[in-house]
């Protein structure tokens, strides 16, 4: 069988997915897959917040994956730490803990470095704190309000 090619002939998985993002069978409904295209840091921090709090987090991992991707380096760490936060809430929703634990541990990492002078409103100190708890809560990405 061949595989799914994107139109720059990259791989891509053409199979429908779950809101946990799990692949499911080819021809059954799966939920709205995101745009693959970044957003500006601020417009992707919202549309991440609404995929959290509607129970995607795989979905927003992949809105924050996008901004990583495309980040000035400065800020590469930052938005990469975000996007394994997302990913951590997406093993704590599939009921991976020791997963969840390991990847919200990293995503806390890189993003550390910036709890002094976060950028776009930013709430590191309270995502630090939400990963130390290593809970499958919603955490706030920013200050309210957005």
């Amino acid at each position: 069988m061949d595989r799914d090619r994107d139109p720059a002939g990259r791989a891509r998985n053409a199979r429908p997915r779950d809101a946990l993002g799990r692949p499911l069978p080819r021809g059954e409904a799966g939920v709205v897959p995101v745009p693959e295209q970044a957003l500006p840091p601020t417009e992707a921090l919202e549309e991440a917040q609404r995929l959290l709090d509607a129970g995607r987090a795989f979905a927003a991992h992949e809105v924050l994956e996008a901004a990583w991707k495309s980040a000035p380096e400065a800020e590469r760490e930052l938005w990469q730490g975000l996007a394994q936060l997302a990913v951590g809430l997406t093993h704590a929703q599939r009921g991976n803990e020791r997963g969840a634990r390991e990847l919200m541990r990293r995503g806390a990492e890189r993003i550390a470095a910036f709890a002094s002078d976060p950028p776009y409103r930013i709430d590191v100190p309270g995502l630090l704190a939400w990963a130390a708890r290593g809970e499958a809560t919603v955490p706030r990405l920013v200050h309210r309000p957005l």
